[in-house]
């Protein structure tokens, strides 16, 4: 199983935004920090789970676990549902990765629990 923790920083909303991803799990221990240009925070949140999707999707693993701490994303995710015509684009491409997967979950996670890829999208601000 792999466990793929995603997040999403933005220097104002909107503002830099960067994401990072950080995947573990089957041998695997990867970090990604990417800037992703100007953003809101939710855009670079949904930008942040097709990502992780794609790079989870690299590694042909059957089963993925992903973890986010935000609650949009999760719940978007969980209902296959978003009200916002803004996201719908982003769920759409992330819904038709998942269904590339055996088994997928996702997992609403607390600031604490996601410091690693927190840390790689405060980073990714940076870079560009």
């Amino acid at each position: 199983m792999l466990e793929v923790y995603i997040d999403a920083a933005s220097a104002g909303n909107p503002g830099p935004s960067g994401i990072g991803i950080f995947i573990k799990g089957e041998g695997h221990h990867i970090q990604i920090s990417e800037f992703i240009g100007e953003s809101n925070n939710h855009i670079a949140e949904f930008t942040a789970l097709v990502r992780g999707l794609e790079e989870a999707s690299k590694l042909n693993s059957p089963l993925i676990s992903m973890r986010s701490d935000s609650k949009i994303v999760v719940s978007s995710v969980e209902k296959a549902y978003v009200k916002n015509d803004e996201f719908k684009p982003y769920l759409e491409k992330a819904l038709l990765l998942i269904d590339q997967f055996d088994l997928f979950f996702i997992k609403w996670v607390s600031d604490k629990e996601n410091r690693a890829a927190d840390a790689l999208a405060r980073q990714a601000i940076h870079k560009k």
